[in-house]
């Protein structure tokens, strides 16, 4: 059986350990040397980076998260332990591992280490998909050629590459599609390298949960569990059409998947699909300037990250979280797209003012989707809002003075509040 040591990276044959170094970490599959769609996702990442920057963290948990009525970015293996997971709040993270360290995200620093790690994907294959700052798809079909060694060396090699290089670690998934490769790299964390073949997709899949399917989230698995679906072989028992009628473009998409099969390609260009900004608060809050402040910082921030990517978006989304964690969202599709950040927070301010007064709110969001180039953006004017023109041109001229002054040059005084 094809076999291959991820410490000196020596094919071996079903050994135990590498006949060349001793290392007991051989990975052995019929099929290693035979597959080229990958999943890379880091391990704990962002905690990673700390404890690389501090080597004093090195055997103590570490959450990584702000105030007491955030949540939890990452949680090191050491916190997990405990119990402490990503999006959990973070009062309960601290109840459940008191004695961790906790540190406010770094995010330009995660964001550098991401870039050198995206920079030695690149080197492996021109079709690497990045999905956050963390994780990313790889098509490495047909590199052989071009590096002389199977996809699995290579991705042996980067995860090696990062640990000695960057100071983080990362976890490999290897199959034959998309959904099965992000299934692999999360079933030996941390410091992975799992694999799905063909040949054993159905029996590995057979009496796995639905909710090891990404997407499926407590909502859509409370639903498909009042269908009588818990697991794959429950999927099974159901043809396509009655999936399709029951669930819509998820039964059709579930159909497929529980035969092993997705048909989505890897995808270098992947286009963004929406821009948002939410924050929550550290006490909950009701306060109509308060709120409106923040909704004037989050709309500009969205605008500035448009801009920047020369996008403009005609859906623009408002998202609040009241107290018993019940969430409302709303959205409005405007009559064409737009950056400017006067319309994104005017809009917003309307879909606030129509939910009324149902706070106070632990968490206030703002998003601008069903993005399109910047050159179609504001082309029709507002005939409802004969000042909306006047505003805009204000804004680019404050624009062009925050770029060549910094941000904080023009303040608007609601953004005081």
């Amino acid at each position: 059986m094809p076999g291959l040591c991820r410490d000196c990276l020596t094919p071996s044959r079903n050994e135990r350990r590498c006949a060349a170094c001793g290392s007991p970490r051989v990975k052995s599959h019929p099929e290693l040397f035979d597959l080229s769609i990958a999943h890379m996702d880091c391990d704990a990442f962002y905690a990673s980076v700390e404890k690389r920057d501090n080597p004093e963290l090195a055997d103590k948990p570490v959450i990584i998260g702000g105030g007491k009525r955030g949540v939890v970015s990452t949680a090191c293996y050491v916190a997990r332990i405990r119990g402490v997971r990503s999006a959990m709040p973070m009062f309960k993270a601290i109840q459940l591992c008191p004695e961790a360290v906790v540190i406010k995200p770094r995010m330009s620093v995660y964001a550098e280490v991401s870039r050198e790690i995206r920079a030695m994907m690149d080197e492996l294959t021109p079709v690497v998909e990045p999905l956050s700052l963390d994780e990313a798809f790889m098509d490495l079909s047909g590199t052989e050629r071009l590096h002389g060694v199977p996809p699995a060396i290579m991705l042996a090699r980067l995860v090696k590459r990062m640990k000695e290089e960057l100071g983080v670690t990362g976890s490999i998934g290897l199959s034959h599609n998309k959904f099965l490769a992000k299934v692999a790299s999360d079933l030996d964390k941390p410091r992975g390298f799992s694999v799905i073949g063909k040949a054993e997709t159905a029996d590995f899949l057979n009496d796995k949960p639905v909710r090891l399917i990404w997407g499926i989230g407590p909502a859509a698995q409370e639903s498909l569990e009042r269908a009588g679906i818990r697991s794959f072989n429950d999927l099974l028992r159901w043809d396509q059409e009655a999936l399709t009628a029951r669930f819509g473009a998820m039964g059709y998409r579930l159909w497929h998947l529980a035969r092993g099969q997705d048909k989505r390609r890897v995808s270098a260009h992947e286009p963004m699909k929406s821009i948002s900004n939410e924050t929550t608060f550290f006490e909950d809050t009701a306060n109509p300037e308060i709120l409106d402040g923040h909704l004037w910082r989050m709309a500009l921030k969205v605008s500035d990250r448009a801009k920047a990517k020369d996008l403009a978006g005609r859906v623009v989304t408002l998202k609040l979280k009241k107290a018993n964690h019940k969430t409302l969202t709303r959205r409005v599709s405007l009559r064409d797209a737009t950056q400017i950040a006067d319309r994104i927070y005017r809009t917003a301010k309307g879909l606030f003012d129509q939910v009324g007064d149902q706070g106070p709110y632990r968490l206030l969001g703002c998003g601008l989707s069903d993005l399109c180039p910047a050159d179609q953006a504001d082309m029709s004017g507002d005939l409802l809002d004969p000042g909306a023109a006047r505003r805009s041109q204000a804004e680019r001229a404050t624009d062009e003075i925050r770029q060549r002054f910094g941000s904080d040059a023009i303040v608007k005084g609601r953004a005081l509040r």
